[in-house]
């Protein structure tokens, strides 16, 4: 057993992990940072946002040279795309950040252990003891006054299918060596998609089953009724309301067999099916069920500090109940977490400031309450929108579908909820958050000056068409 006793040991070098990590040692702990595989940045940055935003940049570039006779840019030919060039620029991406974070351990003197770990069970004298297993059996002990879980999530399959070169999940599809003809694309969360808006762009026939009644159901629905509608006029096939009842192998490829919204049964075939249903909490194996932190599901309950039942046992990230899997979520988890163990002060994460961004074409951007949300909650609800046509600098980049949704009280003007779809809206709605924040009233917003010509201006009229004084429309 090692004779070092560690301030805090985390368990996961994900996004919620590392920056628990530094956070840490910024508060000058002796930190030790637990991760089974051989690099550090977990699902989000080898197989989930860093890759797939990577994608979705090449989509929207590939996207405008498609057209590059409109914006003056003759003489450019046909296009080919080359695939091993796109897949190497999103892995150089990956590497150069990989190593990034391999530089920030050891400047915030971080020690990095590989391996994988379970606990031991509570503490002893105030002392945890968590077993690490090596990639070649061997095993060791970390010996910590906190402990700090972060070990992330699976995607999550049906019953019944594996994973394959046909069937795939976010990971096995971000290894793919050719770009197919065709996918279907099974869930309609911000996973399925944002895929599904890659490969359109990418020219591969697309269909999206869901079996909710909307796209990217967690969003306003006016949202949603944009999105499938622009996803309609990219013509991608939208089925909502519609279950799966089957997914087979055919000679050349899959075969998806669901029942849609009116009851019929309809088949799609095609080259690879995309599995984008949700994830799983990887709790299994930690040795949580010999300390007192309560699971529900398989996701870990915390306080508002990120503390179990568990006395000095702390979970974050994808892991935790009742919070969304999201990689900026995990990372401010891992620093009021560490921030507790420091004794130094530190605001609990609010559910209602949590911005949600999904990178299609056009974007997602939303925080706060839905319009629904804010009725059923008894808000006497004002609504001001503004739609990206009205507005100078998306005309400049052509890019005029979306608008600005603002939900707001309608007594004392203040600000509940503000959902984007359009461009940039993902860059966009950090703004909203500020403002939710910061308790700022529609009286606030209005004469708050944005610059011209911006996108930006958009949230300017649409906080003023809550008073029906938008300029711009």
């Amino acid at each position: 057993m090692s004779e070092i006793i560690y301030d805090v040991a985390i368990i996961g070098g994900g996004p919620a992990g590392y920056t628990a990590a530094i956070r840490a040692g910024q508060y000058g702990l002796k930190v030790a940072l637990i991760e089974r595989t051989p690099k550090l940045g977990g699902t989000c940055l080898h197989w989930g946002c860093i890759p797939t935003k990577a994608l979705l940049f090449n989509a929207e570039i590939w996207d405008y040279v498609k057209d590059a006779s409109e914006y003056g840019i003759d003489g450019l030919g046909t296009p080919v795309l080359n695939w091993t060039t796109v897949q190497a620029r999103k892995n150089s991406i990956i590497l150069k950040h990989a190593k990034g974070l391999d530089f920030l351990m050891k400047k915030n003197k971080v020690t990095v252990i590989t391996g994988s770990a379970a606990l031991t069970g509570p503490a002893a004298e105030g002392v945890h003891t968590v077993d690490v297993t090596a990639a070649d059996a061997t095993g060791s002990q970390v010996r910590a006054r906190n402990i700090i879980v972060a070990t992330g999530s699976d995607a999550k399959l049906l019953p019944g299918l594996v994973e394959d070169d046909r069937v795939l999940t976010n990971t096995g599809i971000l290894s793919i060596s050719d770009v197919p003809k065709s996918l279907v694309v099974i869930g309609a969360g911000a996973v399925g998609v944002e895929f599904s808006s890659i490969f359109r762009s990418f020219g591969t026939e697309v269909s999206i089953v869901e079996f909710l009644p909307r796209l990217v159901p967690v969003e306003d629905e006016e949202i949603s009724k944009e999105l499938a509608r622009n996803f309609k006029k990219r013509r991608i096939d939208v089925n909502t309301g519609a279950k799966v009842e089957s997914v087979e192998r055919t000679e050349e490829g899959v075969r998806v067999t669901f029942t849609d919204a009116n009851g019929k049964q309809q088949v799609r075939e095609a080259e690879k099916v995309l599995v984008a249903v949700g994830r799983s909490p990887r709790t299994a194996g930690l040795g949580l069920e010999k300390t007192r932190a309560v699971l529900d599901r398989g996701f870990v309950q915390v306080s508002d500090a990120m503390e179990t039942a568990e006395p000095g046992l702390y979970a974050i990230g994808d892991i935790v109940a009742g919070m969304p899997q999201l990689a900026h979520v995990g990372a401010m988890a891992g620093m009021v977490a560490a921030a507790r163990i420091a004794g130094r002060p530190y605001r609990a994460i609010k559910r209602d400031r949590i911005p949600g961004c999904t990178y299609t074409e056009p974007q997602i951007g939303s925080v706060g309450l839905t319009e629904a949300a804010a009725r059923e909650k008894g808000h006497d609800v004002k609504i001001g929108k503004f739609p990206f046509g009205g507005n100078s600098k998306a005309t400049i980049l052509d890019s005029h579908e979306g608008f600005v949704k603002i939900v707001a009280d309608a007594k004392y003007g203040e600000l509940l909820g503000v959902h984007i779809i359009g461009a940039s809206a993902t860059e966009l709605i950090s703004e909203a958050v500020v403002a939710l924040e910061l308790e700022g009233t529609i009286d606030d917003l209005m004469f708050t000056i944005h610059a011209h010509p911006t996108l930006s201006e958009a949230m300017l009229d649409a906080y003023a068409a809550v008073e029906g004084m938008a300029i711009n429309a």
